[in-house]
C-alpha cells in the first residue's frame, strides 16, 4: 500500500491525462517507473525517489493529538495594542458634524432642543468649510479639532464678554465619518465613527453578525492602499482579542464566502463530490456521511487516504493520511480528524481492482485543484 501511495502521489507532477491501459510512469531517468504488467503479475515495484516529496502519515491517537497540540493556540491573551489605542482615542470633529454648545448661567447663549426639536436639529452644523458661529465668538474653524480643543477656544474667546465663563461642548449627531461594511453580513451598510471607538468585531456586531455563508477565517481590512485579512474565529469562539483592531474613518471590512472553503471527497464513495467546510469545521466521518458513505461492492475500508497540499516550504508535494477503517473501532478516530479547506479524501478500491484504476481517477482530480490553487497564489503574489 506504501508503494501505491508513492506512486499515486508521483501522478501530482505530471501535468498529461489519465493512464490508459498498457501506458507507463517513466521516472526522470527515462526508464519505466510503472508498467502495466506490474499491477497484474504483482512483481515488485521499482521505486524512484518521490517518496521524498511526500509524507505519509497513518492516522492514529498518537497523530490526533499531535495535530490538535499543534492546531490549539494558547489561552487568549490582553491585546495591549488595543487597550492603547482605547485609551488614547479621542473624537475629531469633522465637516457635517452637529455640535451642541452649552454655555451654563447664560441661556441666551445656548440654543435650547425644546420638546419638539431633538439635539441634532437644534445644535451648531459644521459647514463644509469646517467652520461653525457662534454668539460673540465669531465664525470658527472646528473641523479637525476634538471637542476639548473646541471647548477651550470658546471659553477663551467669551472671556472677554462673559466673565469665567463655564462650557460645554458634545457632538449631537456624528455625521462626518463612516466605516463601511460588505459581503456576508447580514445589513451590509455604513456605520458612523463617533466617540466611542469602535472594534471590527463591533462593525460585524452592528451589521447584523456573519450570515450562513460567511467565511469568519477571511474579513479584509481595506485601509487606503493596504489590506489586511482578519480572523474572527479565534475571536468568536474564545475572545481572543489579538484579530481586534479599532476602525478608522473610510475603512472597509469585507466578508468573504466560504464558497472556496470545501474539501473533496472521491473513489468509492456513494456521491463523489465537493463538501462545504461549515463555520466550526469538518471532520473525516462528516465528510464521508455527506458523501453517503463507503460503496460496499468496491471499496476497500483499509484504503481511506487524505491528501493536502503541504505548505510550499516544507519541501513536500503534499501530504497523506491513511485511515484503516476495517475495523469500525476506527471510524472514532475519523471522528477526530480535523478536515482543511481544499483537503482530498479518496477512498480506494477492493483489491480486485487494477491499480491504475485508481491512479487514473485520482490523477485528473488531484493535479487539477493543485495546479489552480498554485496559479491563483501565484497570480496573487
Amino acid at each position: 500500500m506504501k508503494r501505491f501511495l508513492t506512486v499515486a502521489l508521483t501522478s501530482l507532477l505530471i501535468s498529461s491525462c489519465a493512464l490508459s491501459p498498457g501506458a507507463h510512469i517513466p521516472d526522470p531517468s527515462g526508464s519505466s517507473l510503472l508498467a502495466d504488467s506490474d499491477y497484474t503479475s504483482g512483481e515488485a515495484f521499482k521505486e524512484a525517489d518521490w517518496s521524498d516529496l511526500v509524507e505519509i502519515h497513518a492516522i492514529s491517537p498518537m497523530l490526533i493529538a499531535q495535530l490538535d497540540a499543534h492546531q490549539t493556540s494558547s489561552e487568549p491573551q490582553a491585546n495591549p495594542q488595543l487597550e492603547q489605542a482605547r485609551n488614547q482615542y479621542d473624537y475629531v470633529v469633522g465637516r457635517g458634524d452637529i455640535l451642541n454648545i452649552t454655555v451654563w448661567d447664560h441661556p441666551e447663549l445656548t440654543i435650547p432642543a425644546g420638546s419638539m426639536r431633538a439635539p441634532a436639529e437644534a445644535g451648531n452644523w459644521v459647514h463644509n468649510d469646517g467652520t461653525i458661529f457662534y454668539p460673540y465668538v465669531g465664525k470658527i474653524q472646528v473641523a479637525g479639532k476634538r471637542v476639548t480643543e473646541i471647548r477651550e477656544l470658546i471659553t477663551e474667546r467669551l472671556a472677554t464678554y462673559i466673565e469665567k465663563p463655564q462650557v460645554d461642548v458634545t457632538v449631537a449627531a456624528f455625521r462626518s465619518q463612516r466605516v463601511y461594511v460588505t459581503g456576508e453580513v447580514k445589513k451590509p451598510g455604513t456605520l458612523p465613527i463617533s466617540n466611542v471607538p469602535m472594534t471590527l468585531i463591533e462593525a460585524v456586531s452592528q451589521s447584523g453578525g456573519l450570515t450562513p455563508a460567511a467565511d469568519w477565517t477571511e474579513v479584509t481590512l481595506t485601509r487606503g492602499s493596504d489590506e489586511q485579512v482578519y480572523s474572527l474565529r479565534d475571536l468568536y469562539q474564545r475572545g481572543d482579542t489579538q484579530e481586534n483592531i479599532i476602525l478608522k474613518a473610510g475603512d472597509i471590512i469585507n466578508v468573504a464566502r466560504n464558497d472556496h472553503r470545501k474539501v473533496f471527497v472521491l473513489g468509492e464513495v456513494t456521491k463523489p463530490q465537493s463538501y462545504p467546510v461549515g463555520r466550526y469545521g469538518t471532520t473525516l466521518a462528516e465528510a464521508l456521511s455527506d458523501a453517503g458513505g463507503l460503496y460496499n461492492n468496491t471499496a476497500d475500508a483499509s484504503g481511506i487516504f487524505v491528501i493536502r497540499q503541504s505548505q510550499p516550504d516544507s519541501g513536500y508535494l503534499a501530504q497523506v493520511f491513511q485511515l484503516d477503517a476495517s475495523n469500525a473501532t476506527a471510524l472514532v478516530l475519523a471522528e477526530q480528524f480535523e478536515l482543511q479547506p481544499r483537503d482530498i479524501v479518496y477512498v480506494t478500491a477492493a483489491p480486485v481492482a487494477r491499480w491504475n484504476r485508481v491512479i487514473s481517477q485520482i490523477l485528473p482530480s488531484v493535479t487539477g485543484l493543485y495546479s489552480i490553487a498554485r496559479a491563483r497564489d501565484d497570480i496573487q503574489n
